[in-house]
This record gives structure tokens, C-alpha cells and sequence, in this order.
């Protein structure tokens, strides 16, 4: 995710100039409070927000909160964290349902923000939790709106309520009040309406929203905002506060945007929680907006959680008992590839899942070149296999390779490359199913881990050991490196969290290096 990445770099920057001191002098805090507000107001954040921010975070850096646990940099970043997890909304707040179904939901926001594509996006969400959503085409104004809110909800796989053609055709306050009343005959338990919007905030756009509201009594009203507006954030969100009031905000397009500050701003100037976040394009880039986790994010420190979460909603526990079986007795063929490979898809982007772990910030550039694309021809090569041959790539001769590059419309050498990458990623599959740890190209080897075959060729007869002139640093540099961990003296790794280690629940990894993920796109793709 793109979201963030320049205030990222500039919060790095201005923490790392921290690290190697004893203690903070108010000069220091100064200096880092001044270069944090300048990194937000080029965020697009509001200035409000900004000298709000910068004064509640120098006074606690200047104060006596001292976590004796954490050193002066670590603390500063614990008190950026805590602030920002607080203008970002403090806590998570989660859809109101109606004690007498349908819940009525209802969407408002400037024409462009992607209501419609948002309606479906939150159909699809509540319709894996369980509910049986209906969407209302209540946005007559817009050319081709009603269309495109079907054409979403086929994708869905939602009804969709659209009596008039739209293209300025219609009443909207009749549509929406005859949608909730076509869900209570049809036994739906949400109502999404979608409403028409303007270029700009006006009279007209206020008026016909208030009726809606007025007509249906929603239960939520989404106030839907484009991240990337930056600044004029604030003004259409209090302009619509003021003219319609909502409960909720939507951000969208939270993938695209460098900066952030709507995200920043919208949350603590109008007081209505952020409570969903699309992030990409396709109808499952959509999630739960939790401050805690964005503000983990926006400090290069991870959102473990998040990613467990998608994990866990799209692993099949079941398909995974069945796979590891087949690791453990080397039955693992194309076909299981092509399935685990499918089930990694159903999780969404693969580059958003990698700038979930901490220390992505080191890694933007191969994150930002990274082409998932390859996963598709890799699918595209194997579903030119047969049967047999999926199962038995032992099959695959010169002919048989060329005819699955003409179907697959890629050529031999990725094919070949392919079924090479499937024989290493086998060897290693089964080494982990017997309880290994295997070694990955282009990763070093985990400290302790002990290496199937290693030793043979692959290890060192002769022990490295420090080379300190003083004896008791010998000692203890030797100690540490015969437990597999490395010396205090070392540096800390670039991806760290800013040091702040598991006190900001990144956990003790920093994520992986550059070498790694050019690693795992070289298995993924074509290398």
C-alpha cells in the first residue's frame, strides 16, 4: 500500500536521528517535534490537527513518562504511536445494526469518490459475514449510475433495487424509501443506498441527501471520501456534517494516496469515526479501518493482525491438513501448487499483504516493482498441463513443453523455469512438513536452525569466533554466537520499527530484506 510511504520516510528520517542517545534535551525534542509537524503538513494534514498533534507529543516527550523499558527514541516513537492511534479515532467502531431488520445504510459523498463501486465492495464484506444485503440505486442523476451499481452487484453476487433508469430520470426519495420496503418483502437484513453526488459540495446535493435521510431514518450514514483529496478533506466533510450529518467515513482509494491526510484530518476535526478503508480496486480490497493498526502502519511497524485476519478468512483448514499429508508422503503435485496458489490469490494483493509486515519502509522500491502479474501466467502455464502431467512432471519432454507454451501464450524457458521453481519449492515443502527448516535462495540461514544435507557441502568444518583483543568480550561474543544470536555490539537491522521493537507489538522481526522479497518474486515469477 502506497498509503503514508512519504510520511513514513520523513517520521524514519526524523527517528533515527534520535537512536545512540543517552537522553532527549528539550533542544532535541524541539528539533524532532519541529520536523514531525513539517512531515504532516506535507502530508496534507490539517494545519488544526497538526499543532494539536505536535503540542500533546512535545508535552509528553518533555514530561516525566519515561518507560524505563524503552530509550529516549523508542519512547518518542511509543508517544507518536499513542497520538496517532487518538486522531485517527481512538478505537475501532463497528456497524450499528437494527434490532428489527433491515439495518439501513446509507452512502453520501461528492460524485468521484467511488460510492458505487463502495456499495459493492461493503455488499460483498457483509454478504461473507453472514447477511443477505440488497442495494438500493437511488443515484438517478449520474450518466450510467444505475447501470454500473447492477453491473457491481452481479460481481457481488447482491440483488440490486433499480425501478427507474436513472440518466435524470426518476424520483431518488422515492426509489430509496420503496427500496427499503422491497428488502422487508424480500427478507433482506441491509439496505445499502447508494445516492447520487456533485462535482461539488451545493445546495441541490445537500437538499436531495437530507431527503433521503429524512425518507428511509438510516441506521448509518457513510460519509464516502477520496483519500487523495488531501486538505479539501476538511471542508467537504464539515460542509456535509453541517448539511446532512453522518455516522461513519469511507475512505477510498487509501491504496493510491502518498500522503494521508484526509485520513489524518477527517476523523479528528468532525468527530465521526473512520470505520472502512478501500484499499485497491477489486471488490475484496476493502477492510475494517482500525486506528491502532493504521498507526502501526504509518510507523513502518506492521499490521501482523490484519494480516492473520485475511489469512484465517481465507485458508481452508481442512485443504491445508490435506496438503501438508501430501508434503509429508511427497505426493505433492502441480495441481496442489496451482491450488495453494489460488487460495494465496482469494487473500488479495500479495504486494499490499507484503506492506503489512514491519519494516516494509526498507523495501518500498521492490514492493512498488513487484509484478503480480507473474502468479497469473504461472496459473496460465499450468492449466495448459493435462491432468497427467500435472501430476507427474516427470512427463513434461521437449514437445510437450512447447505445446504448453503456445497454449499458455509464454514460451519455454518459462516453463522450463516453472517446473524447476516447483521442484525447489517441493524439496522445501517437504522439508518443513519433516519438521526442518529449509534454505531459501537468496536468504540466509535462520541462527540455531539445523539444515537437512548441511555439512556435506553447504557448511564450514572451521568455527568463526570473534577476534576481540579483550578476553571477557571474546568470552561473550563466543557465547552469543554458539547460541545462534548475534552480538550486542552489532547494529540493529534498518527494518527494525525504529527500534521499538515488541513494545509496539511489531513483534521481534523487522521484516524481510530486499534480497528476500527479490526472492520470492523470482519463485512467484519468471526471475
Amino acid at each position: 500500500m502506497a498509503t503514508f510511504g512519504n510520511l513514513t520516510d520523513r517520521l524514519a528520517e526524523t527517528f533515527t536521528r534520535l537512536r545512540g542517545k543517552g537522553r532527549l534535551s528539550p533542544a532535541d525534542v524541539d528539533g524532532t517535534v519541529r520536523e514531525i509537524r513539517r512531515a504532516l503538513l506535507e502530508a496534507d494534514v490539517a494545519l488544526d490537527v497538526v499543532k494539536d498533534f505536535t503540542a500533546r507529543v512535545r508535552e509528553r516527550a518533555l514530561g516525566d513518562e519515561v518507560n524505563k523499558a524503552l530509550n529516549p527514541a523508542q519512547q518518542v516513537v511509543q508517544i507518536v504511536n499513542d497520538e496517532l492511534v487518538r486522531i485517527l479515532g481512538g478505537e475501532q467502531r463497528r456497524l450499528e445494526f437494527a434490532k428489527k431488520p433491515p439495518t439501513v445504510i446509507m452512502l453520501a459523498g461528492l460524485q468521484g469518490a467511488g460510492k458505487t463501486t463502495l456499495a459493492g465492495k461493503l455488499a460483498t464484506w457483509l454478504r461473507k459475514d453472514g447477511h443477505t444485503p440488497l442495494l438500493v440505486a437511488s443515484d438517478l442523476q449520474r450518466p450510467n449510475a444505475v447501470t454500473q451499481l447492477q453491473v457491481v452487484g452481479e460481481q457481488a453476487g447482491v440483488a440490486v433495487y433499480a425501478p427507474e433508469p436513472g440518466n435524470g430520470v426518476g424520483n431518488p426519495v422515492k426509489v430509496a424509501k420503496d427500496g427499503v420496503r422491497e428488502a422487508e418483502r424480500r427478507q433482506h437484513d441491509v439496505v445499502i443506498v447508494d445516492t447520487a453526488g456533485r462535482l461539488g459540495v451545493d445546495a441541490e446535493l445537500m437538499k436531495q441527501a437530507a431527503d433521503i435521510r429524512r425518507a428511509v431514518d438510516p441506521d448509518e450514514v457513510l460519509f464516502v471520501i477520496d483519500a487523495m483529496i488531501g486538505q479539501d478533506a476538511v471542508a467537504t466533510a464539515q460542509a456535509f456534517q453541517k448539511g446532512v450529518d453522518f455516522t461513519g467515513v469511507v475512505l477510498t482509494k487509501l491504496d493510491g494516496d502518498s500522503k494521508g491526510g484526509a485520513a489524518l484530518s477527517v476523523a479528528s476535526i468532525t468527530g465521526r469515526p473512520i470505520m472502512f478503508a478501500g484499499t485497491g480496486e477489486g471488490l475484496d480490497d476493502f477492510e475494517p479501518f482500525h486506528p491502532d493498526r493504521m498507526a502501526s502502519r504509518i510507523l513502518d511497524l506492521g499490521d501482523i493482525l490484519t494480516l492473520i485476519e485475511q489469512a484465517q478468512a481465507n485458508f481452508d483448514e481442512a485443504e491445508a491438513a490435506k496438503v501438508a499429508e501430501k508434503l509429508a508422503t511427497s505426493t505433492f503435485t502441480l495441481e496442489d501448487f496451482l491450488e495453494q496458489m489460488q487460495q494465496l490469490k482469494n487473500m488479495g494483493s500479495i504486494k499490499n499483504m507484503l506492506g503489512m509486515l514491519p519494516g516494509a519502509k526498507g523495501m518500498r522500491e521492490q514492493l512498488d516493482n513487484f509484478d503480480e502479474g507473474e502468479i497469473t501466467r504461472t496459473e496460465a502455464i499450468i492449466r495448459s498441463m493435462t491432468p497427467a502431467e500435472r501430476r507427474m512432471p516427470k512427463l513434461l519432454n521437449g514437445s510437450r513443453r512447447l505445446r504448453i507454451a503456445r497454449g499458455s501464450g509464454t514460451t519455454v524457458t518459462e516453463v522450463n523455469a516453472l517446473v524447476n521453481r516447483f521442484e525447489q519449492a517441493a524439496k522445501m515443502m517437504k522439508t518443513v512438513a519433516k519438521g526442518g527448516v529449509p534454505q531459501v535462495p537468496g536468504m540466509g540461514p535462520v541462527p540455531g536452525a539445523s539444515y537437512a544435507g548441511k555439512g556435506s557441502r553447504g557448511s564450514s568444518s572451521k568455527k568463526k569466533g570473534s577476534r576481540s583483543g579483550n578476553p571477557a568480550k571474546r568470552a561473550a561474543e563466543n557465547a552469543a554466537l554458539a547460541a545462534g544470536v548475534k552480538p550486542a555490539g552489532a547494529s540493529a537491522a534498518s527494518g527494525s520499527g525504529f527500534g521499538l521493537g515488541k513494545q509496539a507489538g511489531a513483534g521481534a522481526a523487522g521484516g524481510p530484506s530486499p534480497e528476500e522479497l527479490a526472492s520470492l518474486q523470482k519463485f512467484l515469477g519468471r526471475g
